[in-house]
Protein backbone atom coordinates (compact mmCIF):
# COMPACT_ATOMS: atom_id res chain seq x y z
CA UNK A 1 0.00 0.00 0.00
CA UNK A 2 2.73 2.50 0.99
CA UNK A 3 4.59 1.46 -2.23
CA UNK A 4 1.26 2.14 -4.20
CA UNK A 5 0.64 5.62 -2.80
CA UNK A 6 4.44 6.99 -3.42
CA UNK A 7 3.86 5.50 -7.17
CA UNK A 8 1.11 7.54 -7.65
CA UNK A 9 3.03 10.78 -5.76
CA UNK A 10 5.43 9.69 -8.61
CA UNK A 11 3.22 9.67 -11.38
CA UNK A 12 0.79 13.09 -10.27
CA UNK A 13 4.26 14.68 -10.45
CA UNK A 14 5.23 13.29 -14.01
CA UNK A 15 1.94 14.61 -15.54
CA UNK A 16 3.83 18.15 -15.33
CA UNK A 17 6.12 17.03 -17.76
CA UNK A 18 2.93 16.63 -20.46
CA UNK A 19 1.31 18.82 -22.92
CA UNK A 20 -2.34 18.47 -21.10
CA UNK A 21 -5.29 20.63 -20.57
CA UNK A 22 -4.68 22.25 -17.18
CA UNK A 23 -3.22 20.76 -14.15
CA UNK A 24 -3.75 17.19 -12.42
CA UNK A 25 -5.72 16.90 -9.56
CA UNK A 26 -5.33 13.42 -8.52
CA UNK A 27 -3.27 10.41 -10.14
CA UNK A 28 -4.69 6.67 -9.32
CA UNK A 29 -3.76 3.24 -10.33
CA UNK A 30 -6.01 2.19 -12.41
CA UNK A 31 -7.03 -1.05 -14.65
CA UNK A 32 -6.33 -4.94 -14.47
CA UNK A 33 -2.81 -4.76 -16.91
CA UNK A 34 -0.06 -6.75 -15.26
CA UNK A 35 2.78 -5.54 -17.43
CA UNK A 36 2.66 -1.59 -17.26
CA UNK A 37 1.87 0.52 -14.09
CA UNK A 38 -1.18 2.83 -15.00
CA UNK A 39 -2.93 5.55 -13.44
CA UNK A 40 -6.27 7.58 -14.05
CA UNK A 41 -4.81 10.77 -14.29
CA UNK A 42 -8.11 14.17 -13.34
CA UNK A 43 -7.34 16.82 -14.20
CA UNK A 44 -9.96 19.33 -16.68
CA UNK A 45 -10.46 15.86 -18.75
CA UNK A 46 -9.39 12.53 -17.86
CA UNK A 47 -6.19 10.84 -19.06
CA UNK A 48 -4.07 8.21 -18.98
CA UNK A 49 -0.17 7.80 -17.74
CA UNK A 50 1.75 4.72 -17.94
CA UNK A 51 5.07 3.83 -16.54
CA UNK A 52 6.65 1.22 -19.02
CA UNK A 53 7.90 -1.99 -17.86
CA UNK A 54 11.39 -1.41 -18.89
CA UNK A 55 12.35 -5.79 -18.28
CA UNK A 56 10.15 -6.66 -20.96
CA UNK A 57 10.44 -3.42 -23.42
CA UNK A 58 13.53 -2.77 -23.59
CA UNK A 59 13.59 -0.30 -26.58
CA UNK A 60 10.78 2.00 -25.22
CA UNK A 61 11.33 4.63 -27.89
CA UNK A 62 10.86 1.99 -30.30
CA UNK A 63 7.65 0.59 -29.16
CA UNK A 64 6.43 3.96 -28.40
CA UNK A 65 7.29 5.28 -32.49
CA UNK A 66 5.36 2.32 -33.47
CA UNK A 67 2.24 3.76 -31.38
CA UNK A 68 2.84 7.22 -32.42
CA UNK A 69 2.96 6.50 -36.06
CA UNK A 70 0.11 3.88 -36.02
CA UNK A 71 -2.16 6.10 -33.78
CA UNK A 72 -1.37 9.20 -36.35
CA UNK A 73 -2.53 7.12 -38.95
CA UNK A 74 -5.52 5.85 -37.85
CA UNK A 75 -6.76 9.09 -36.44
CA UNK A 76 -6.48 10.19 -40.19
CA UNK A 77 -8.68 7.31 -41.46
CA UNK A 78 -10.99 7.67 -39.06
CA UNK A 79 -11.70 11.48 -39.68
CA UNK A 80 -11.59 11.43 -43.46
CA UNK A 81 -14.73 8.44 -42.94
CA UNK A 82 -16.73 11.10 -40.73
CA UNK A 83 -14.98 9.10 -37.28
CA UNK A 84 -14.98 10.48 -34.04
CA UNK A 85 -10.50 10.58 -33.67
CA UNK A 86 -11.06 11.23 -30.21
CA UNK A 87 -12.69 7.89 -29.10
CA UNK A 88 -11.98 5.75 -31.87
CA UNK A 89 -7.98 5.24 -31.54
CA UNK A 90 -5.65 6.16 -28.96
CA UNK A 91 -4.32 9.85 -28.63
CA UNK A 92 -0.45 9.70 -27.62
CA UNK A 93 -0.26 13.09 -25.34
CA UNK A 94 2.90 14.56 -26.37
CA UNK A 95 5.19 15.58 -23.48
CA UNK A 96 6.66 19.11 -22.85
CA UNK A 97 10.00 19.10 -25.12
CA UNK A 98 7.33 17.35 -27.86
CA UNK A 99 8.21 13.22 -27.58
CA UNK A 100 5.94 10.63 -27.34
CA UNK A 101 7.41 9.74 -23.89
CA UNK A 102 9.29 11.13 -21.10
CA UNK A 103 12.74 9.94 -19.29
CA UNK A 104 12.58 10.85 -15.71
CA UNK A 105 15.50 10.90 -13.40
CA UNK A 106 15.77 7.01 -13.01
CA UNK A 107 15.63 6.17 -16.85
CA UNK A 108 11.95 5.56 -16.02
CA UNK A 109 9.92 6.01 -19.40
CA UNK A 110 6.01 7.42 -19.28
CA UNK A 111 3.55 7.50 -21.65
CA UNK A 112 -0.07 9.67 -21.54
CA UNK A 113 -2.93 9.04 -23.60
CA UNK A 114 -6.14 10.84 -23.75
CA UNK A 115 -8.87 8.58 -21.71
CA UNK A 116 -11.52 6.65 -23.99
CA UNK A 117 -14.79 8.16 -22.15
CA UNK A 118 -18.18 6.29 -21.86
CA UNK A 119 -16.47 3.28 -22.72
CA UNK A 120 -15.71 0.11 -20.69
CA UNK A 121 -13.80 -3.19 -21.16
CA UNK A 122 -14.46 -6.16 -20.10
CA UNK A 123 -12.02 -9.21 -18.37
CA UNK A 124 -14.27 -11.92 -19.54
CA UNK A 125 -16.64 -12.42 -22.24
CA UNK A 126 -19.94 -11.38 -20.47
CA UNK A 127 -22.03 -12.31 -24.06
CA UNK A 128 -21.75 -13.45 -27.24
CA UNK A 129 -22.50 -9.79 -28.53
CA UNK A 130 -19.70 -9.22 -26.73
CA UNK A 131 -17.08 -11.39 -28.43
CA UNK A 132 -18.70 -10.83 -31.90
CA UNK A 133 -17.98 -7.12 -31.65
CA UNK A 134 -14.47 -7.65 -30.57
CA UNK A 135 -14.32 -9.62 -33.80
CA UNK A 136 -15.62 -6.52 -35.53
CA UNK A 137 -13.20 -3.76 -33.34
CA UNK A 138 -9.66 -6.24 -34.55
CA UNK A 139 -11.10 -7.02 -38.21
CA UNK A 140 -11.61 -2.99 -38.40
CA UNK A 141 -8.36 -2.37 -36.97
CA UNK A 142 -7.29 -4.76 -39.74
CA UNK A 143 -8.83 -2.73 -42.07
CA UNK A 144 -7.75 0.13 -41.38
CA UNK A 145 -4.03 -0.05 -41.44
CA UNK A 146 -4.03 -2.59 -44.31
CA UNK A 147 -2.32 0.04 -46.36
CA UNK A 148 -0.11 1.15 -43.44
CA UNK A 149 3.75 -0.37 -44.47
CA UNK A 150 4.28 -2.97 -41.73
CA UNK A 151 7.58 -3.31 -42.39
CA UNK A 152 8.83 -0.19 -41.50
CA UNK A 153 7.75 -0.71 -38.16
CA UNK A 154 9.97 -1.83 -34.97
CA UNK A 155 9.85 -5.50 -33.68
CA UNK A 156 9.08 -4.63 -29.98
CA UNK A 157 9.39 -7.96 -29.01
CA UNK A 158 11.71 -9.85 -31.33
CA UNK A 159 10.47 -13.21 -32.42
CA UNK A 160 7.46 -12.92 -30.57
CA UNK A 161 5.03 -14.88 -32.99
CA UNK A 162 7.66 -17.13 -34.88
CA UNK A 163 6.66 -20.30 -33.88
CA UNK A 164 9.56 -22.26 -35.33
CA UNK A 165 12.05 -20.97 -33.39
CA UNK A 166 9.47 -21.03 -30.06
CA UNK A 167 9.77 -24.70 -31.25
CA UNK A 168 13.59 -24.80 -31.53
CA UNK A 169 13.70 -23.23 -27.75
CA UNK A 170 11.46 -26.06 -26.75
CA UNK A 171 13.78 -28.67 -27.82
CA UNK A 172 16.42 -27.07 -26.37
CA UNK A 173 14.38 -27.04 -22.57
CA UNK A 174 13.94 -30.83 -23.15
CA UNK A 175 17.74 -31.60 -24.11
CA UNK A 176 18.99 -29.07 -20.89
CA UNK A 177 16.29 -30.52 -18.74
CA UNK A 178 17.28 -27.85 -16.03
CA UNK A 179 14.76 -28.83 -13.29
CA UNK A 180 14.83 -32.55 -14.09
CA UNK A 181 10.73 -32.33 -14.90
CA UNK A 182 10.87 -33.76 -18.55
CA UNK A 183 10.77 -37.41 -17.52
CA UNK A 184 7.51 -36.54 -15.76
CA UNK A 185 5.80 -34.96 -19.34
CA UNK A 186 7.32 -37.32 -21.90
CA UNK A 187 3.66 -37.55 -23.29
CA UNK A 188 3.12 -33.74 -23.40
CA UNK A 189 6.69 -33.63 -25.06
CA UNK A 190 5.68 -36.06 -27.27
CA UNK A 191 2.62 -34.01 -28.91
CA UNK A 192 4.25 -30.87 -29.54
CA UNK A 193 7.08 -32.82 -31.04
CA UNK A 194 4.40 -35.04 -33.33
CA UNK A 195 2.93 -31.76 -35.08
CA UNK A 196 6.24 -30.02 -35.41
CA UNK A 197 4.73 -29.21 -39.13
CA UNK A 198 2.26 -26.77 -37.24
CA UNK A 199 5.08 -24.75 -35.88
CA UNK A 200 6.49 -24.25 -39.73
CA UNK A 201 3.47 -23.61 -41.75
CA UNK A 202 2.64 -20.23 -41.68
CA UNK A 203 6.52 -19.16 -41.40
CA UNK A 204 6.81 -20.98 -44.58
CA UNK A 205 3.61 -19.34 -46.43
CA UNK A 206 5.34 -15.87 -45.27
CA UNK A 207 8.70 -16.96 -47.03
CA UNK A 208 6.61 -18.11 -49.90
CA UNK A 209 4.73 -14.76 -50.42
CA UNK A 210 1.46 -16.88 -50.17
CA UNK A 211 0.65 -14.67 -46.68
CA UNK A 212 1.22 -10.66 -46.39
CA UNK A 213 2.96 -9.29 -44.00
CA UNK A 214 0.31 -7.01 -42.07
CA UNK A 215 0.12 -4.72 -39.09
CA UNK A 216 -0.88 -6.74 -36.06
CA UNK A 217 -1.99 -6.52 -32.73
CA UNK A 218 -0.63 -9.39 -31.11
CA UNK A 219 -2.34 -9.39 -27.78
CA UNK A 220 -6.35 -9.37 -29.47
CA UNK A 221 -7.92 -10.80 -25.80
CA UNK A 222 -11.47 -8.90 -25.61
CA UNK A 223 -9.88 -6.76 -22.37
CA UNK A 224 -8.28 -4.68 -24.99
CA UNK A 225 -11.27 -2.95 -26.89
CA UNK A 226 -12.66 -0.35 -25.37
CA UNK A 227 -16.66 -1.13 -25.36
CA UNK A 228 -19.08 1.66 -25.82
CA UNK A 229 -20.82 2.24 -22.51
CA UNK A 230 -24.38 2.81 -24.18
CA UNK A 231 -24.49 0.59 -27.56
CA UNK A 232 -21.75 -1.81 -26.08
CA UNK A 233 -19.85 -1.24 -29.73
CA UNK A 234 -16.53 -2.04 -29.29
CA UNK A 235 -14.98 1.54 -30.41
CA UNK A 236 -11.40 1.36 -30.18
CA UNK A 237 -8.54 -0.78 -29.84
CA UNK A 238 -6.28 -0.25 -27.09
CA UNK A 239 -2.91 -1.93 -25.66
CA UNK A 240 -0.23 -1.40 -28.83
CA UNK A 241 2.96 -1.73 -27.25
CA UNK A 242 3.10 -5.17 -29.13
CA UNK A 243 1.66 -3.29 -32.98
CA UNK A 244 4.27 -5.24 -35.06
CA UNK A 245 5.00 -6.81 -38.50
CA UNK A 246 3.27 -10.02 -38.27
CA UNK A 247 -0.09 -12.18 -39.79
CA UNK A 248 -3.25 -11.63 -39.69
CA UNK A 249 -4.67 -15.04 -38.93
CA UNK A 250 -2.15 -15.34 -35.92
CA UNK A 251 -4.37 -11.99 -34.65
CA UNK A 252 -7.34 -13.77 -35.29
CA UNK A 253 -6.27 -17.20 -34.01
CA UNK A 254 -5.16 -16.02 -30.23
CA UNK A 255 -8.68 -14.30 -29.93
CA UNK A 256 -9.94 -17.87 -30.66
CA UNK A 257 -7.31 -19.75 -28.27
CA UNK A 258 -9.09 -17.69 -25.69
CA UNK A 259 -12.07 -16.06 -26.35
CA UNK A 260 -13.89 -19.51 -27.67
CA UNK A 261 -12.31 -21.67 -25.47
CA UNK A 262 -14.62 -23.66 -23.11
CA UNK A 263 -12.68 -23.46 -19.98
CA UNK A 264 -10.20 -21.35 -18.33
CA UNK A 265 -6.55 -21.09 -19.44
CA UNK A 266 -5.35 -23.18 -16.39
CA UNK A 267 -8.70 -25.91 -16.02
CA UNK A 268 -7.60 -28.79 -14.46
CA UNK A 269 -10.55 -30.34 -15.63
CA UNK A 270 -9.66 -31.59 -19.14
CA UNK A 271 -13.09 -32.67 -19.77
CA UNK A 272 -14.51 -29.11 -19.90
CA UNK A 273 -11.67 -27.97 -22.60
CA UNK A 274 -13.43 -27.51 -25.95
CA UNK A 275 -13.47 -25.50 -29.05
CA UNK A 276 -16.92 -23.55 -28.87
CA UNK A 277 -17.98 -23.91 -32.75
CA UNK A 278 -20.62 -21.32 -32.10
CA UNK A 279 -18.23 -18.75 -30.94
CA UNK A 280 -15.80 -19.85 -33.59
CA UNK A 281 -18.49 -19.10 -36.42
CA UNK A 282 -19.46 -15.63 -34.59
CA UNK A 283 -15.69 -14.26 -34.22
CA UNK A 284 -15.40 -15.18 -37.79
CA UNK A 285 -18.45 -13.65 -39.10
CA UNK A 286 -17.41 -10.45 -36.85
CA UNK A 287 -13.98 -10.55 -38.14
CA UNK A 288 -14.37 -10.67 -41.51
CA UNK A 289 -17.22 -7.83 -41.73
CA UNK A 290 -14.36 -5.70 -39.70
CA UNK A 291 -12.26 -6.63 -42.41
CA UNK A 292 -14.21 -5.00 -45.09
CA UNK A 293 -12.79 -7.24 -47.59
CA UNK A 294 -9.12 -6.57 -46.71
CA UNK A 295 -7.71 -9.92 -46.50
CA UNK A 296 -6.27 -12.20 -49.06
CA UNK A 297 -8.50 -15.18 -49.83
CA UNK A 298 -5.35 -17.53 -48.85
CA UNK A 299 -5.80 -15.11 -45.34
CA UNK A 300 -9.67 -15.87 -45.23
CA UNK A 301 -8.69 -19.49 -45.80
CA UNK A 302 -5.88 -20.32 -42.93
CA UNK A 303 -8.28 -18.69 -40.17
CA UNK A 304 -9.10 -22.11 -38.75
CA UNK A 305 -5.19 -22.59 -39.13
CA UNK A 306 -4.18 -19.15 -37.67
CA UNK A 307 -6.37 -20.86 -34.40
CA UNK A 308 -4.35 -24.02 -34.06
CA UNK A 309 -1.10 -22.61 -34.57
CA UNK A 310 -1.28 -20.01 -31.86
CA UNK A 311 -2.63 -22.72 -29.46
CA UNK A 312 -0.04 -24.78 -30.25
CA UNK A 313 2.57 -21.98 -29.57
CA UNK A 314 1.10 -20.97 -26.78
CA UNK A 315 0.87 -24.22 -25.22
CA UNK A 316 4.49 -24.95 -26.37
CA UNK A 317 5.29 -21.98 -24.72
CA UNK A 318 3.59 -22.95 -21.47
CA UNK A 319 5.29 -26.11 -21.68
CA UNK A 320 9.16 -25.04 -22.35
CA UNK A 321 8.30 -22.66 -19.42
CA UNK A 322 7.43 -25.53 -16.90
CA UNK A 323 10.49 -27.40 -17.76
CA UNK A 324 13.00 -24.42 -17.67
CA UNK A 325 11.28 -23.47 -13.89
CA UNK A 326 8.62 -21.61 -14.48
CA UNK A 327 10.99 -18.06 -14.88
CA UNK A 328 8.74 -16.50 -17.45
CA UNK A 329 4.68 -16.52 -16.58
CA UNK A 330 3.26 -15.98 -13.46
CA UNK A 331 2.75 -18.96 -11.75
CA UNK A 332 0.36 -19.36 -8.63
CA UNK A 333 0.28 -22.92 -7.99
CA UNK A 334 2.62 -25.90 -8.46
CA UNK A 335 2.33 -27.20 -11.71
CA UNK A 336 0.63 -24.08 -12.79
CA UNK A 337 2.39 -23.81 -16.53
CA UNK A 338 1.80 -27.48 -17.08
CA UNK A 339 -2.02 -27.34 -16.04
CA UNK A 340 -2.25 -24.24 -19.17
CA UNK A 341 -0.26 -26.42 -21.67
CA UNK A 342 -2.56 -29.57 -20.98
CA UNK A 343 -5.38 -26.93 -21.59
CA UNK A 344 -3.97 -25.82 -25.19
CA UNK A 345 -3.30 -29.39 -26.35
CA UNK A 346 -6.81 -30.43 -25.59
CA UNK A 347 -7.86 -27.18 -27.37
CA UNK A 348 -5.23 -28.19 -30.40
CA UNK A 349 -6.50 -32.22 -30.16
CA UNK A 350 -10.33 -30.54 -29.96
CA UNK A 351 -9.60 -28.57 -33.18
CA UNK A 352 -8.14 -31.30 -34.83
CA UNK A 353 -11.37 -33.54 -34.74
CA UNK A 354 -13.51 -30.44 -35.41
CA UNK A 355 -11.10 -29.03 -38.59
CA UNK A 356 -13.34 -29.95 -41.70
CA UNK A 357 -16.26 -28.11 -39.87
CA UNK A 358 -14.29 -24.82 -38.73
CA UNK A 359 -12.88 -25.10 -42.54
CA UNK A 360 -16.15 -25.15 -43.99
CA UNK A 361 -17.61 -22.13 -41.24
CA UNK A 362 -15.22 -20.18 -42.96
CA UNK A 363 -16.35 -20.81 -46.01
CA UNK A 364 -20.04 -20.09 -45.82
CA UNK A 365 -18.91 -17.11 -43.68
CA UNK A 366 -16.97 -15.69 -46.75
CA UNK A 367 -19.58 -16.38 -49.52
Amino acid sequence: MERQMELEKQALAVTKEFQITGSAKSAAGYGSGHINDTFLVKAEKPYILQRMNRSIFIHPEEVMENILGVTSFLKEKIEKAGGDSSRETLNVILSKDGKSFYRDAAGEYWRMYNMVEDAVSFDRVESEQDFYESAVAFGNFQQLLSDYPAETLHETIPGFHDTQARYRTFLKAVEEDTCGRAAKVQEEIAFFKEREEVSQVLGKMLAEGKLPLRVTHNDTKLNNIMMDKRTRKGICVIDLDTVMPGLSVNDFGDSIRFGASTADEDERDLSKVSCDLHLFELYVKGFLKGCGGRLTETEIKMLPMGAKVMTYECGMRFLTDYLQGDVYFKTHREGHNLDRARTQMKLVADMEEKWSRMEQIVAECFK
